[in-house]
């Protein structure tokens, strides 16, 4: 007998810990994730945006916990995932979201940018699916695990474009998804990423405003770019039963940039 939708995309009672979750995308799939039902465990490094973040999510009527850190840092990491544990008992959806840019020129891309670049979009994302498989989703037999990637991941850029790290390192995470995915599938842990296009962020703001958001979003089939609502959906998919049957894959939300530029 099949099980009704709603409670396909029923949350209730799970766990979710997000890295990067104190604004911009890992606040939305905050906000997408704990108005399923999941209490969310949030880190980022700066205490205050935690603060806010969580005050933000608990007025929504999600119950939100923080702790500070830097997810680059292994021991960090582990000291995430131990107070996660100890608060709260186990974790059910991981969300590895935290991330970092660099904008420079390949010929003069500094090495310590390289390294910054490297060691928070896909060094951070091992250790932390390695430290909550061992002390969580292993043991039990069962989890969900999403990445954020990027659609910067699924091709390469013009000469225009100058992120060489981070395109590099988001390409890292969607093979790195792949094959957790068959590797942990035994274990009954899923392990999908999304791959945003152009969302309004910190991150992404100084593009914005050089290139100008008409014109980003007439780079796109449907002539926009992301909202704050447009991950929510993908994400809620990838966490809940709806999305039992899904791993190993990228799922591009990008307003069709990827379909027509080759990705």
């Amino acid at each position: 007998m099949s099980t009704p939708v709603q409670k396909l995309f029923d949350l209730s009672g799970k766990i979710a810990l997000i890295t990067g979750g104190s604004r911009g995308l890992g606040l939305q799939i905050a906000e997408s994730l704990g108005e399923a039902g999941a209490t969310v465990f949030l880190t980022s490094r700066k205490a205050a945006d935690l603060e806010e973040a969580a005050a933000h999510l608990k007025a929504r009527g999600i119950e939100a916990l923080w702790l500070a850190a830097d997810a680059s840092q292994p021991a960090e990491i582990e000291r995430v995932v131990a107070d996660a544990m100890k608060r709260l008992g186990h974790i059910d959806i991981l969300v590895n979201n935290a991330g970092a840019t660099w904008g420079a020129a390949a010929e003069d891309y500094p090495l310590e940018a390289w390294d910054k670049v490297m060691d928070l979009n896909i060094r951070s994302i091992f250790l932390m699916s390695q430290a909550v498989g061992k002390a969580s989703m292993i043991p039990r037999k069962q989890g969900r695990i999403i990445n954020v990637a990027s659609i910067a991941g699924l091709s390469g850029g013009g000469p225009e474009i100058k992120y060489i790290a981070y395109g590099t390192s988001k390409g890292a995470v969607v093979n790195f998804t792949r094959t957790l995915a068959g590797e942990w599938g035994r274990h009954g842990i899923n392990v999908n990423a999304l791959a945003p296009g152009m969302f309004p962020s910190k991150m992404t703001k100084g593009t914005i405003d050089r290139v100008g958001a008409d014109t980003l979003a007439g780079n796109a089939p449907l002539g926009r770019i992301g909202d704050d609502d447009d991950l929510k959906g993908a994400a809620l998919l990838f966490a809940s039963a709806a999305g039992k049957h899904i791993t190993g894959q990228i799922l591009a939300v990008d307003g069709g940039v990827s379909a027509i530029h080759g990705a």
